[in-house]
């Protein structure tokens, strides 16, 4: 028996495990009480890794379609061969942009993926660039790149000191955190309550957070940023402002003032459903809490005023006094991989707009265009339509809006290579399947979400079992891509190009190349260019200092980090930034909306969930139903609908039916549907999710409701009817 010390990559937690293994084979799994972070607390999807590699339904070799829609296993030189054979001549006859790529959401999760796929994507040289970011946290990140300079200066609620948390459209206890890397969620709310502080939550749905909260607020789907809009007029109103530390810093006060100007909370009260006296409460309790943070997550970043609710959420911070404060938002320090480490500079701020979608003219955003968009470039004939497709670790087909139209995009596809463990909603439609490692047989370190962390840390796991004999690792396999995309042919070596990508890191970093060329010379693949990060970064770490703490670094507190890590071109906070000012007309007319008494549709996540591709794993599926529409009683008596029977929900993209969960945990006038689900398509090869498919929320999703600043789908607050089956 043996014993192995692995971060779990399941999620945006970062726990730590302990894994029993009896040779190779891994025996169970327990929490690592000795975790620097996450201290002994893991969630049910940790304690699942070893379920999903054994999963029988995963995909452990090559497989390529056959002319009868078959797959049938390949070696790897087989599989390469073919892609080079189909997609070569496709380039070559129809150029870049006839080609796309879509990059789920695990690929934040994978060290190989994020230092690699990059690779990829500039050897295949498109512009047709798609993620699961335009269906999540997009605005979040543009908000967070205009007012502060970079995607990745998110300020993060410093949970463990707050006194008082307001949180908005997410729900912690589920998530385990999201762009906020807290494992332990319900331990570190209830600390907040133990020493005297309160926790609010605003949500058209009691989550099991807010259950736990001292307050929760019902508010309608899609207005968020008008509440936080009204909550900035008050403290204005009442002349309650005060910028702390960031004072010296910030810009467009007398702006921002300006534009909140129409938000009263009486203005705000009718759209929202919140009274305005509790608004001006609330205002005011923010306001006058010495330590106090908000949090907005998917329920303010997946609706119609995305981006412009993500930027009051920190606006609100900013003008309460806390912002880079001790128990407000604060801006983690990464070991590697940082935007903004270093002295202050001016730096390019947002990118956006550099080029547009083919069909609807979309503009880019920070290099991606919406993934609401990519059934129509597939679909719309004409020159540079997309007939190429490659997606890494996503399922589009369940998770992108009007999923019927996507699927049948796909199947006019000349090309479709999928990077993946699953044959799945979207890979069945594939010509080629590349598998990956399991979760247990690479390595891992948290590059992305570290930015996000409640606390400075750093934590490398070595793989925790071999991989199977032949079976690459995934940058291997990337790099393989990138050389047949670079017109390399599939036997190239990939052995240089990893050393041009390794050299290019180490001109960036500066100081002495020589140096530290010479220390990492003993690594190849993602451990060199982590180790090359590492040494570079704020703390002069080292991965070899990472391998002899298994449980991890802690690199201490949140601290204070104003001005240091602006990179906006005016070396400024800027609170009134003109692309985020132009959403205000729009959020203005909002206050005059006519409410029709319609129903609104609203998705939610569940603790043993995480999208669609972890619902094949028997210690998440058991247990009750999970995929049901919930709907108030006052709307199940209206619309005579009974708890447990069948509803049909229809929007303008399609319809669905799904099992009826009568409960007052929704508002009059919104139901609820969980997201990823719809495991009943022909031609997957997913036996647990199977027996369990529920239904994908998705069809109802409408790819014409875009917020419009980064043309993130609207997933929340969509117009449906609803009826008994």
């Amino acid at each position: 028996m043996t014993t192995s010390i692995r971060t779990c990559p399941l999620c945006e937690a970062t726990c730590g495990l302990e894994i029993e293994l009896e040779g190779d084979r891994v025996a169970s799994v327990r929490p690592d009480h000795d975790d620097v972070f996450s201290k002994g607390f893991i969630c049910p999807k940790g304690v699942s890794i070893k379920e999903l590699h054994e999963d029988p339904d995963r995909v452990r070799t090559p497989l390529i379609k056959q002319p009868d829609g078959t797959f049938a296993q390949a070696t790897w030189e087989e599989a390469f061969a073919e892609i080079d054979r189909r997609l070569t001549p496709l380039l070559e006859e129809h150029g870049r942009q006839a080609a796309a790529i879509y990059l789920g959401n695990p690929s934040a999760h994978n060290l190989s993926a994020i230092l690699y796929g990059r690779v990829f994507l500039k050897a295949l040289g498109t512009k047709n660039v798609f993620s699961a970011s335009t269906v999540d946290q997009m605005p979040k990140q543009v908000a967070a790149a205009h007012m502060f300079g970079t995607e990745l200066s998110v300020p993060v609620p410093d949970v463990d000191r707050t006194d008082f948390l307001l949180i908005l459209g997410a729900n912690p206890l589920a998530s385990n955190g999201s762009l906020m890397t807290a494992p332990g969620m319900r331990h570190r709310l209830q600390a907040i309550q133990d020493r005297g502080g309160r926790v609010v939550v605003v949500d058209p749905r009691r989550s099991r957070t807010a259950q736990v909260a001292d307050e929760h607020l019902f508010i309608r789907p899609g207005t968020d940023a008008l509440l936080l809009a009204a909550l900035v007029h008050t403290v204005f109103d009442e002349g309650l402002e005060d910028l702390g530390r960031a004072a010296p810093y910030a810009a467009g006060l007398d702006e921002l003032r300006e534009a909140v100007d129409p938000f009263t909370a009486e203005a705000v009260a009718g759209p929202t459903g919140i009274d305005a006296d509790r608004i001006r409460a609330l205002a005011r309790e923010l306001a006058g809490t010495p330590r106090a943070a908000v949090y907005g997550r998917i329920g303010t970043t997946t609706q119609r005023f995305g981006t412009v609710a993500s930027w009051l959420v920190d606006a609100l911070m900013t003008v309460t006094g806390h912002l880079d404060a001790e128990g407000g938002g604060m801006f983690p320090l990464t070991a590697a991989g940082s935007l903004n480490a270093g002295p202050q500079k001016p730096g390019r701020g947002a990118k956006v707009g550099r080029w547009a979608s083919r069909v609807r003219g979309l503009p880019e955003t920070l290099g991606e265009l919406p993934a609401a968009t990519l059934a129509e470039e597939m679909d719309t004939p004409g020159d540079g339509q997309i007939r190429a497709l490659f997606t890494i670790a996503g399922n589009p087909a369940s998770s992108l809006p009007n999923s019927g139209r996507f699927t049948r995009a796909l199947a006019g596809l000349d090309l479709m290579v999928s990077l993946d463990i699953y044959v799945n909603e979207t890979t069945r439609h594939a010509d080629v399947i590349l598998p990956a490692p399991s979760a247990l047989e690479h390595s891992h370190y948290d590059l992305a979400l570290y930015a996000f962390a409640v606390r400075n840390v750093a934590n490398y796991s070595p793989p925790t079992l071999p991989r199977p004999a032949g079976m690459p690792d995934e940058w291997e396999t990337l790099l393989r891509l990138a050389l047949i995309a670079a017109g390399q042919g599939p036997d190239g070596d990939i052995a240089p190009l990893d050393d041009f990508v390794a050299e290019q890191l180490i001109e960036r970093q500066g100081g002495d190349a020589d140096a530290l060329r010479a220390a990492v010379s003993g690594r190849r693949g993602p451990e060199r260019l982590l180790d090359i990060m590492l040494r570079g970064g704020p703390y002069d770490l080292t991965l070899e200092a990472l391998e002899a703490a298994p449980h991890g670094i802690d690199l201490g507190p949140l601290q204070p980090r104003l001005p240091d890590l602006l990179r906006t071109p005016s070396g400024k906070i800027e609170l009134a930034p003109p692309a985020l000012l132009a959403g205000v007309p729009a959020l203005e007319a909002a206050l005059a909306e006519q409410r029709n008494g319609g129903l609104l549709l609203v998705g939610r996540r569940h603790l043993r969930s995480n999208n669609s591709w972890m619902h094949n794993l028997p210690v998440l599926a058991r247990g009750p139903e999970r995929c049901t529409l919930q709907v108030h009683p006052d709307d199940a008596s209206r619309l005579s609908l009974s708890d447990g029977a069948t509803a049909r929900v229809t929007s303008r993209t399609g319809t669905v039916t799904a099992p009826v969960e009568v409960t007052a945990d929704v508002m009059p006038g919104v139901v609820s549907l969980p997201h990823g689900w719809g495991h009943d398509v022909e031609g997957t090869q997913m036996s647990v999710a199977a027996e369990r498919p529920g239904t994908n929320s998705n069809v109802l999703a409408d790819e014409e409701l875009l917020e419009p600043i980064t043309g993130t789908a609207v997933l929340n607050g969509i117009p449906v009817e609803v009826g008994a089956a």
